[in-house]
């Protein structure tokens, strides 16, 4: 259940010296694929980079790199000690504790500063785990969860639970009747991200919380690939505990944070000494708190998504008009990220037409291996074809986007065409 076999194929090359596909264990061709000779012979602006990868990283933003400027030198004390070295310190990781606090709406007691999301998401599944201490305990999240939500639930199933693992309908989202009828009495968390990184479908947050919260469960989303792209709080999406990563926020890698509401019981994933209320041992990092709290501060005020809805949409509709029925959208077609883009360019291969590109940077939906192409577990989940889901390719917008980026790289694609 928890895995999907795929189909698979393979990658060739003609007598002619062209890439074709063809499915593993046949002898006919796939459709042609994107001609290479066609491309850097004709195509404009190869020399430009264009980014189009910020749901995997995003730039450090100005606001964030001044933030962490005015701490590089002081305050140097460590923030658990009293005298005047420490003070301005603890000041400092207060003052970004409620910055955090801030942007999620929720008090400052209830944020726990991590190294990144992937910690805060194991926190919250093996820090419920460990301290229900049910040797029946249930848990029930998605098969579309980033790997830092799979990965600690099969963890836990070595060492006794049982987790179910929902399917999504085909644009990604999960049904929240499906959530009801998987609930036993065992169950002692329910961990659904709020939109997915790689096709960007948003899911029904709200829906579940009620559900967790009738059944008397707690309920956790990773929201690494939403905070400072939608607007919300914590209390209106009805979750318990709340991961953030801080290098999907414009602040930078290896800061993160877990909101773990007032009154919710974890066992702490690192022990040691009583830091960050005894829910995560060792000395904090104030340089990296800062900037994620000036992170959050920044996307609080900032109110450029909906321009970046705009250049998304017009990306959609420019590949639209350039390639008609061989362009696929993968994700919901109105509850998805403002800023994400997955398409599929029919019987082509993402990771050849990018290798094309050499200058955007974008992520693909499958991977070529050993002659094969497999699609991405996200794509499998939602039943997407593999000739449809083997082309693939996520472009994910960001604050600094253009439009002028957004159609050189329609352009340079149209000529591969």
């Amino acid at each position: 259940m928890k895995h999907v076999v795929s189909s698979r194929w393979s990658c060739k090359v003609s007598p002619a010296g062209e890439p074709v596909l063809a499915h593993l264990g046949s002898t006919a061709p796939g459709p042609p694929a994107l001609r290479a000779d066609k491309v850097y012979s004709s195509m404009r602006g190869t020399d430009r980079r264009i980014y189009l990868d910020f749901n995997a990283s995003t730039p450090l933003a100005p606001e964030v790199i001044d933030a962490m400027r005015a701490v590089l030198e002081e305050p140097y004390g460590n923030p658990s000690s009293g005298h005047w070295a420490g003070s301005p310190a603890r000041k400092a990781v207060d003052k970004a504790r409620m910055q955090v606090a801030g942007l999620l709406g929720c008090e400052a007691n209830e944020i726990v500063f991590t190294s990144g999301g992937s910690e805060a998401n194991n926190h919250a599944l093996k820090g419920v785990f460990f301290a229900r201490r049910r040797a029946d305990a249930h848990i029930i999240t998605t098969q579309v969860e980033h790997p830092a939500v799979i990965n600690p639930s099969r963890f836990l199933e070595q060492l006794g639970a049982t987790v179910t693992y929902l399917r999504v309908d085909r644009f990604g989202r999960v049904d929240p009747d499906d959530v009801r009828r998987a609930l036993r009495e065992s169950t002692i968390l329910i961990s659904i991200m709020h939109a997915n990184n790689e096709v960007g479908t948003i899911e029904p947050l709200e829906e579940i919380g009620n559900i967790a919260h009738e059944a008397g469960v707690l309920f956790h989303s990773d929201a690494a690939q939403s905070v400072g792209k939608i607007a919300f709080t914590v209390q209106g999406l009805g979750v318990d505990l709340l991961s953030v990563a801080g290098h999907k926020l414009y602040a930078p890698k290896g800061v993160g944070a877990l909101y773990v509401r007032d009154g919710v019981s974890l066992e702490p994933l690192i022990h040691g000494a009583s830091h960050e209320s005894g829910r995560r041992a060792g000395t904090e990092n104030v340089l990296l708190d800062v900037a994620l709290g000036a992170a959050c501060d920044l996307a609080c005020r900032w109110k450029g998504m909906d321009s970046v809805r705009e250049l998304r949409d017009l990306f959609w509709g420019l590949l639209q008009n350039k390639f008609g029925g061989r362009v696929a959208l993968n994700g919901h077609p109105t509850e998805r990220l403002a800023n994400t883009l997955n398409v599929s360019f029919v019987a082509q291969v993402g990771a050849e037409i990018l290798g094309r590109l050499p200058g955007v940077a974008a992520s693909i939906g499958s991977a070529c291996h050993a002659g094969s192409v497999e699609l991405s577990p996200v794509l499998r989940a939602m039943g997407v074809a593999p000739e449809i889901g083997m082309g693939a390719i996520r472009f994910s917008l960001g604050r600094t986007t253009t439009r002028g980026e957004i159609e050189t790289v329609v352009e340079n694609l149209s000529l591969m065409a």
